[in-house]
């Protein structure tokens, strides 16, 4: 199967899904109305099967969280929230057809989720149709462009520019050579655009580029060129298992040493799914780190009701979005007293929200959360105080409009 059939849907393949879902009765007319009362639902559609699913079943747990606080406070004048977790399987066409019947079905006033790119902009599709706020939380560059926006779409996850950049402006320095070993589809396309984007102005030298499938059972074949190649940083741009595999390898080969390791986003999962020697010195950033609660007094707050609720247990990077996404979705629910779409829109677009990391808001041009990027190194074993102590905190950069795509970059017309 080919990776555009694995990853992704076209334009027309997307409209073709929505037809047949609609052929099955499932779609009516744009800005169905839902009822001002009774539960707040929010659909929240993840791929809880499939080589995501530890990444997925840690947003459900943080968006449970959020509902679960929003609810013993009382929620919008005794009026309480449900999450309705659909498995979107790591499938745009499935994705398409669970956020229909989220909608249709289920009557949820928004939807939240979503981890691939191909699938979050599936979903933006249907929701966008349909006039219902999405949040997305999967890292992506196309959604905050003008041809897949509108202005029910949100993004609370960062996007490549944001992670890329933050950890290309710590660890490029000028007239370094720089090799990339990227995932050939979406997110390792953006990835890398990403890394180039902020390393020209550096002046740092691409000494080559080379590609993998998704899910790549073996990199042997693609370590020889990338040694030749003698770079001072390799970019790794993947994610979930192929990050882990792909370090593994190159670490085999030799490359850790001669060469420093980064990835744009270093995943808790994926180091916890190696030895601790593998990944010891591989710098990445991140939305998200538990250890950061010792300088930040809300990722305190959040760490211990997460602890209290999950026997112990420490949030994870991917895990909090779904947090921060749901508690921002309620908090605008809240400011516009209710569920109306356009009070919600106008709400989110004014929030200012702090409730896990720092300071966050929604950009207007784009509606890309605004949020600090953590560049964080694995740990030596010998450093690690506890099996969550994985990693040590470089640097932070503050949130900051500048630092990402300018809105008219993104095809968006100056208001």
């Amino acid at each position: 199967m080919t990776e555009s059939m694995k990853q992704g849907l076209s334009r027309r393949s997307l409209m073709k899904n929505s037809a047949a879902v609609a052929a099955l009765g499932l779609l009516g007319a744009p800005g169905l109305a839902r009822a001002n009362e009774g539960p707040i639902r929010i659909g929240f559609p993840v791929p809880i099967t499939g080589p995501f699913g530890a990444e997925a079943k840690d947003q459900v747990k943080s968006a449970e969280l959020a509902v679960k606080q929003f609810n013993a406070a009382g929620g919008l004048d005794g009026r309480l929230a449900e999450l309705l977790v659909r498995d979107d399987k790591l499938n745009p066409g499935e994705a398409a057809t669970r956020t229909l019947e989220l909608i249709e079905k289920d009557k949820a006033h928004f939807i939240v989720g979503a981890l691939s790119s191909a699938v979050q902009l599936s979903v933006n599709e249907v929701t966008r149709a349909r006039g219902v706020i999405y949040i997305s939380i999967s890292q992506s560059d196309t959604i905050n462009e003008a041809k897949d926006f509108s202005r029910f779409t949100f993004h609370e996850a960062m996007n490549p520019q944001m992670t890329a950049g933050a950890v290309a402006r710590y660890a490029f320095k000028k007239g370094q050579k720089v090799a990339y070993l990227g995932a050939d589809y979406a997110y390792g396309h953006e990835m890398l655009a990403a890394f180039k984007r902020t390393a020209a102005p550096i002046g740092v030298e691409t000494v080559g580029e080379v590609l993998h499938p998704f899910g790549a059972p073996d990199y042997s074949a693609f370590m020889p060129r990338l040694l030749s190649m003698k770079p001072d940083i390799l970019c790794i741009c993947n994610f979930g298992r192929d990050q882990a595999n792909s370090i593994k390898q190159a670490v085999d080969f030799g490359l850790k040493g001669p060469s420093r390791i980064v990835v744009p986003v270093l995943l808790h999962n994926q180091r916890l799914a190696s030895s601790p020697d593998v990944f010891e010195g591989i710098v990445g950033g991140t939305n998200y780190y538990w250890g950061i609660e010792d300088i930040n007094p809300s990722a305190k707050t959040f760490n211990d009701a997460f602890r209290a609720a999950y026997n112990g247990a420490i949030p994870t990077d991917y895990g909090t979005y779904g947090y921060t996404a749901v508690r921002s979705l309620l908090m605008a629910v809240k400011a516009a007293g209710g569920t109306d779409t356009d009070k919600v829109i106008a709400a989110l677009e004014g929030l200012k929200y702090d409730v896990a990391k720092g300071p966050q808001s929604y950009r207007k041009c784009d509606h890309q959360s605004v949020q600090s990027v953590f560049v964080v190194e694995s740990k030596k074993k010998s450093e690690m105080k506890s099996d969550a102590d994985l990693f040590k905190v470089l640097a932070t950069e503050a949130g900051d409009p500048a630092t990402l795509r300018s809105c008219e970059d993104l095809g968006h017309k100056p208001s």
